[in-house]
């Protein structure tokens, strides 16, 4: 019987005022697993998703997520209303970083120029885009749009073909409007609703409804990053 471990979302957080030295010490500690059963964690629901697809997503989104979701693929409609929720100060705010970073981003292309070494022989270097590339983005109390904006700019400036993006709903079964803002600005293809280890199994092996990718970028917690590795391990880099 593999153990599964699921830590709740805390809704009351507690507040320490001038901690003592061994209550900061216990305050920092991060959550940790042992390797082995994070390992087999990971390992069982990637087989899920390999073999039973959408449904092994739907099974765990549950489970991790505590929603049910209809579908898991963000339509244009939710995304055109997540913009309109934004306000516009803060979409001022983003513009203006998505054109800093497109500007550093696009210095960094690839110039290349072509050298004939000798009579009848050109060499030159070149740079091509991943056709499909894969952006997780974590979910929590405090949407990371800025991620979004510097992994979905470079893509795009890379020449990226299909760019999906995963990050876990809410309760409500919702994503930040500040992530569908953002990445709709960037150029983002496709985002799904989910998270964690099965957004990354999604990713590397495709499912019915989520495609699969070359590559997955992105921070994430332990669950996430065990499988990042596991996809490493299944050839998506």
């Amino acid at each position: 019987m593999r153990k599964w471990f699921y830590k709740k979302k805390v809704k009351n957080m507690k507040k320490y005022i001038n901690p003592t030295n061994e209550l900061w010490t216990e305050l920092i500690q991060r959550p940790t697993l042992k390797a082995q059963d994070l390992s087999d964690t990971v390992k069982q629901v990637f087989d899920e998703v390999k073999r039973n697809g959408d449904k092994a997503v739907e099974k765990y989104t549950h489970f991790f997520d505590k929603v049910d979701l209809v579908s898991f693929k963000v339509t244009a409609e939710e995304i055109s209303l997540a913009s309109d929720l934004v306000s516009e100060n803060l979409k001022k705010a983003i513009q203006l970083a998505a054109n800093n970073i497109k500007k550093f981003h696009t210095s960094q292309a690839l110039v290349s120029s072509k050298i004939e070494t000798t009579e009848g022989v050109t060499c030159w270097q070149e740079a091509r885009a991943i056709e499909k590339v894969g952006l997780y983005i974590p979910g929590g109390t405090a949407p990371l749009f800025s991620t979004v904006l510097m992994l979905g700019i470079p893509a795009k400036i890379a020449g990226c073909k299909q760019i999906v993006l995963c990050t876990p709903p809410n309760e409500e079964g919702n994503i930040a409007n500040e992530i569908l803002f953002a990445a709709q600005l960037v150029g983002v293809t496709d985002i799904y609703k989910i998270g964690g280890i099965q957004a990354i199994a999604a990713l590397t092996y495709g499912t019915e409804s989520i495609p699969k990718v070359y590559k997955i970028f992105g921070p994430g917690n332990q669950y996430v990053t065990a499988a990042k590795q596991e996809a490493f391990q299944q050839g998506i880099a």
